[in-house]
């Protein structure tokens, strides 16, 4: 419990429903839906696609998600809402062009927006609303305006410069040329005519109608390769979530192509060791929780890919051989300098968790991936188009290398875990490649440590930068920043924080849900 002379927050403790998200006007939409009626996959579906409005360079129509439902018996449920790479983008086509890498700021990095299709087909199978219903609170935020939030008008401002290069994203998202103030009011018509037209007609109208051939004429105007074809073969994949064991709870995440089997894979490596022995805020368990994670994200980047192209079993690289192999060259005296370094690439992502009266918890994480994506945005329908695709790579025979029609490796990824084959957590933090780190870190706090779910969500972290250095955020004690540099770790202090995140957890003891949001982000958890 937290020190009441300290700023902080309590969890929410609820028993009829509860919501969590990164931004409030999402959180209250949840609850609203929730009160009304609706499911926990209505009162999810309702709050991405406001914060598509709220926190649009965080997430948007011309995005990703992925999710898991868990319903009230137990059964799971996972899709996949990521989209491909245009067919013509072939590994010759970049090497004839001379291009050896997709910079994020590339029109090549643009890939299928998902995330529509994704909201329709888990609509369809889970909801008990239709998706109009459930677009009708983003449509109004949208088209009657709404207050910019602190943490949100921040980020807009640093991307300004950006936006301004692209005539629909300046338009859209610079009004009178410049990023929106905190508590300043931001419309959005031409996106709430979008949210209009699939609430009446469905994602066909977003992929075959006007709206598909305004994306793909944007993106060709810049020089990309996306058409027509590709975004009418556009799919949401139902698929099965992967566990793996920790101190017996049982720890879900969806396979590749997104990197949850990193965390997992981060995990088992912890497992080999005492955690719970050494101090959670100490020199010993953030250095152990580093290199576990040096050796999990170099697993990542060698291995996950589109799942049609994994070359090695996803079983494999999150069992107990592999975990012991890993672990060995781990040494507690300090830094190992023949582990791998890594360059982790960092991202703008929402996650939000649900849970309602009937015991049926929900999962969800939509993303542009950077700041605004791609920050190329059409000038009718106002879609901010996605850099997925810098997330490929241009190495021949390597898993992850591009191809026509091929999903990318993924940062975002939405969790669960179960104790005695039930769920008890829905949960995920946000933050690029972070967010594997991060699963890890949460996971620790509440099995190893015992913490609550909002202690668990507002520890300090650590990351690395692209130089391979480690930044703290400023709530590590400087007592432990030095520890962990005379261990051999080049420390710094992080000039931002690392992600947000959400957390419902299934109190089936006392039947009552306890949820938190990050401090990180404008965000909070809502229940009744």
């Amino acid at each position: 419990m937290r020190d009441f002379q300290l700023p902080g927050r309590s969890p929410i403790l609820a028993r009829s429903g509860v919501a969590a998200t990164s931004h409030p006007l999402a959180s209250s939409t949840a609850l609203r839906v929730l009160q009304q009626g609706g499911n926990a996959v209505d009162a999810a579906l309702a709050a991405s696609a406001v914060l598509c409005v709220v926190e649009p360079h965080m997430t948007g129509l011309g995005g990703d998600c992925f999710a898991i439902i868990a319903e009230p018996d137990g059964a799971l449920h996972g899709y996949n809402g990521s989209g491909r790479a245009a067919k013509g983008a072939m590994l010759d086509y970049f090497q004839q062009q001379g291009i050896s890498a997709i910079s994020e700021d590339s029109i090549h990095a643009v890939t299928v927006p998902g995330a529509v299709k994704a909201w329709e087909c888990i609509s369809a199978s889970h909801g008990s609303w239709g998706l109009d219903r459930v677009l009708s609170f983003a449509i109004d935020y949208a088209e009657q305006g709404y207050g910019v939030a602190p943490r949100v008008a921040k980020d807009w401002a640093l991307l300004a410069d950006d936006l301004a290069k692209d005539r629909g994203a300046a338009q859209h998202y610079l009004p009178d040329g410049r990023a929106p103030l905190w508590g300043e009011v931001h419309h959005a018509p031409a996106l709430a005519s979008t949210l209009r037209q699939i609430a009446e007609y469905g994602s066909d109208v977003f992929y075959r109608g006007a709206i598909g051939e305004e994306i793909v004429a944007l993106v060709r105007s810049y020089g990309g390769l996306l058409s027509e074809e590709d975004l009418a073969n556009v799919s949401c994949d139902a698929i099965a979530p992967v566990f793996a064991n920790y101190r017996e709870v049982e720890v879900a995440e969806l396979p590749p192509n997104g990197q949850g089997i990193a965390a997992l894979t981060l995990l088992k490596i912890l497992e080999q060791f005492d955690m719970a022995v050494l101090d959670p805020h100490g020199v010993e368990r953030h250095h152990l929780q580093l290199e576990a994670g040096r050796l999990a994200y170099a697993m990542r980047d060698a291995h996950i890919a589109d799942p049609d192209h994994m070359q090695q079993a996803v079983e494999r690289l999150i069992g107990d051989d592999f975990a012991r192999q890993l672990a060995a060259s781990i040494s507690q005296s300090g830094r190992n300098g023949a582990l791998p370094s890594l360059v982790p690439s960092q991202s703008d992502t929402i996650y939000l968790s649900v849970a309602d009266r009937d015991g049926r918890m929900v999962s969800f994480i939509n993303s542009v991936y950077r700041g605004f994506g791609a920050r190329r945005c059409t000038v009718r329908s106002g879609v901010m188009m996605q850099n997925r695709g810098s997330c490929f790579v241009l190495e021949p025979g390597h898993a992850n290398c591009i191809d026509g029609g091929k999903r990318p490796l993924h940062t975002i990824i939405p969790a669960m875990a179960f104790r005695d084959g039930l769920p008890w957590l829905s949960f995920g933090v946000m933050g690029g490649a972070y967010q594997a780190q991060g699963h890890a870190q949460v996971i620790a706090n509440l099995v190893d440590y015992g913490m609550d779910v909002q202690d668990a969500l507002d520890m300090p972290r650590l990351f690395w930068n692209e130089n391979g250095d480690i930044m703290a955020e400023r709530g590590l004690a400087k007592s432990v920043f030095e520890g962990l540099a005379g261990k051999g770790h080049v420390m710094d202090w992080a000039k931002s924080p690392h992600g947000g995140g959400q957390i419902v957890e299934f109190d089936r003891a006392h039947g009552i849900y306890r949820a938190a949001s990050d401090f990180r982000k404008d965000g909070q958890a809502v229940g009744y």
